[in-house]
């Protein structure tokens, strides 16, 4: 599958985006998909992640403020962001992950990223 993120830019803090990522087939067969990020000089951190089941993790910064959601028939997952904050600047990127039937991860993939800045 190939992941492209967008909706990425600047916005001053407090303020609002939401990224996308269109996968360019069905996303009803992958497992895990995601939004992780990269600020400079720090490790790839997971953002938030849902499941082919519907189950939702956030990363305790994203509590509240963040929402991730899919839509399955037009293959896209989405990452709204609210009251955002400097140290949300980083590059996001879009992640898939595909498992065999016993729940075994069979492969990975990763957009190229879209950056979000947060400052004034």
């Amino acid at each position: 599958v190939q992941l492209a993120e967008s909706g990425g830019g600047l916005v001053q803090p407090g303020g609002s985006l939401r990224l996308s990522c269109s996968a360019s087939e069905s996303i009803l067969s992958i497992a895990v998909l995601g939004w992780f990020r990269q600020a400079p000089g720090k490790e790839r951190e997971l953002v938030a992640t849902i499941t082919k089941n519907g189950e939702i993790k956030y990363e305790d910064s994203a509590k509240g403020r963040f929402t991730i959601s899919r839509d399955s028939a037009k293959n896209m997952v989405y990452l709204q962001m609210l009251s955002l904050k400097p140290d949300d600047t980083a590059v996001y990127y879009c992640h898939a992950e595909y498992h065999n039937d016993y729940g075994a991860p069979l492969a990975v993939y990763w957009g190229q990223g879209t950056q979000v800045t947060v400052s004034t």
